[in-house]
């Protein structure tokens, strides 16, 4: 049986201003420019006030009074502030004078910057395979296989993948013999190790790229072809035993292997590609005092637009409104509103990551004055919370995305939290000081014998940290440190 109740129900919904606040908070400063010109085109409402008065017509005579004409009686001799000698010294300086060379309107004056053009990755492999004497089908083969080899230099398309996609995109009906083919004359190309299927044939085209004769080199492929799984994991004792060789010409086999390139095409393919930090924070230090600025990216200069303003005036004071005139009034102040809104959330957030970033200053200030990791105190989200009276989720969106440049480098804010570890003495401390240890001993150590993590453990309860062996693996990992065995040198 159907009926109809009332019910009170109590719920926390975010509103929509909240929404859009929580939005731009976690936008970094390099996407932020973004996503406002994404808001100026969805909204007219809205503008950057540099473009607008960019768009202004500047006034000829901004100190003159528009309605103020001359009168038939003036006579330009009769006006003081008029000198033809000033005006023709001027003139001759302005456009003969030594001026006109420092404003760079000569042609003949203009240096234009050269611009290194580079070939890529792939188009490097296609020059090599046009200087080829091959048949209109083989080269069809040879472009199809370039095409699908990976960034990295690696084709891992299966050959009966390439035959079907020949025959589809080609209109070329293959052998696995005739692709096979133009494979090893493409694996001979340059950068030495293109088109290999794994690891163990990239290593191996290289390798035979190499003086034949020379021992090393031949031993050298004798490790790559029967032994790379105990050459990956270290195991040095077995290759000795294996190859009936002593330690001193494994070190020199080793050595020949690592200097072999296992991804030749990142030579090419990624050549440029680095990864563009723009800092939300600059902190400097004046004398031992330091200083937080906010980059000026993230204080754009917004605001409503007048005419659009002027246009709701206009329709909500109309005598006479019908339906199209109501819809009209609606839309323009939906956009206003919008606008109003957006300008708000922006100026929140430029007061939220001040006032977030400036706590984080004040609690790690020795950390920030000397540049010492061990100086950086035990800190989590939960204490700068609590400082700023907010909320932890909003303390997380600003640490997991905002950078600060201080004088010896840039930094994730995610990076100054740490957990606190207490010491022998009931001191606490941040992980991050153990972690420097524990760099320091790895760096220190002797690479034939390398600290396991039981002697690393046992090293950092001698200093006063006791912490469990598992722990010390952990940080270890975390720090990209590989284990023991895999850090053994010969």
């Amino acid at each position: 049986m159907l009926k109809q109740t009332l019910q009170q129900k109590l719920l926390q919904k975010l509103s929509p201003q909240q929404i859009q606040f929580i939005k731009l908070l976690q936008v970094p400063t390099v996407s932020l420019d973004t996503r406002i010109k994404e808001e100026l085109e969805e909204n007219p409402a809205l503008e950057d006030i540099s473009l607008a008065n960019m768009n202004e017509p500047a006034e000829e005579y901004p100190d003159k009074d528009p309605d103020e004409s001359f009168s038939e009686d003036d006579q330009p001799g009769e006006l003081d502030e008029f000198n033809v000698d000033d005006y023709l010294q001027a003139d001759d300086v302005n456009d003969y004078g030594s001026s006109q060379s420092n404003n760079g309107d000569d042609e003949d004056e203009r240096k234009e910057i050269p611009i290194a053009i580079q070939n890529s990755f792939f188009e490097n492999l296609q020059q090599q395979l046009d200087l080829l004497a091959l048949s209109d089908r083989d080269f069809l083969i040879g472009q199809q296989i370039i095409g699908s080899l990976d960034d990295d230099g690696y084709l891992r398309r299966p050959i009966s993948s390439l035959i079907d996609d020949l025959a589809f995109a080609q209109n070329v009906i293959a052998e696995e013999d005739e692709v096979e083919d133009l494979l090893r004359i493409i694996q001979e190309f340059d950068p030495a190790g293109i088109g290999a299927r794994n690891l163990q044939e990239c290593l191996l085209i290289q390798l035979r790229k190499k003086d034949q004769e020379n021992p090393i080199i031949k031993k050298a492929i004798a490790v790559v072809e029967n032994h790379l799984e105990e050459f990956t994991k270290k195991h040095y004792d077995k290759l000795e035993r294996s190859l009936n060789i002593n330690s001193e010409e494994l070190k020199g086999i080793v050595n020949e292997i690592l200097k072999l390139n296992p991804k030749p095409g990142d030579s090419g393919a990624v050549a440029g590609k680095q990864l563009h930090i723009i800092p939300d924070f600059h902190i400097s230090n004046n004398d031992g005092v330091l200083h937080l600025t906010l980059n000026a990216r993230n204080a754009p200069e917004l605001r409503v637009s007048r005419s659009y303003q002027e246009m709701f005036d206009h329709y909500d004071k109309a005598a006479q409104k019908d339906k199209k005139m109501k819809e009209a009034v609606q839309f323009v102040k939906q956009k206003l509103d919008s606008a109003k809104w957006f300008i708000d959330a922006i100026k929140q957030r430029q007061q939220t990551l001040l006032k977030t970033m400036n706590a984080i200053m004040n609690y790690q200030y020795d950390y920030f004055l000397t540049a010492d990791e061990r100086q950086l105190k035990p800190m989590i989200l939960k204490d700068i919370a609590d400082r700023i009276d907010m909320d932890i989720s909003t303390v997380s969106r600003v640490a997991n995305s905002k950078y600060v440049q201080t004088e010896f480098g840039t930094f994730l804010l995610k990076s100054f939290f740490s957990e606190a570890i207490q010491t022998d003495s009931g001191e606490e401390v941040s992980n991050k000081e153990v972690k420097k240890i524990l760099e320091e001993c790895i760096s220190n150590e002797n690479k034939r014998k390398p600290l396991a993590d039981e002697k690393l453990t046992e090293i950092l309860k001698e200093k006063g940290y006791t912490i469990a062996r598992r722990t010390v693996a952990k940080y270890r990992e975390a720090m990209g440190i590989p284990v023991a065995r895999l850090r053994k040198e010969l």
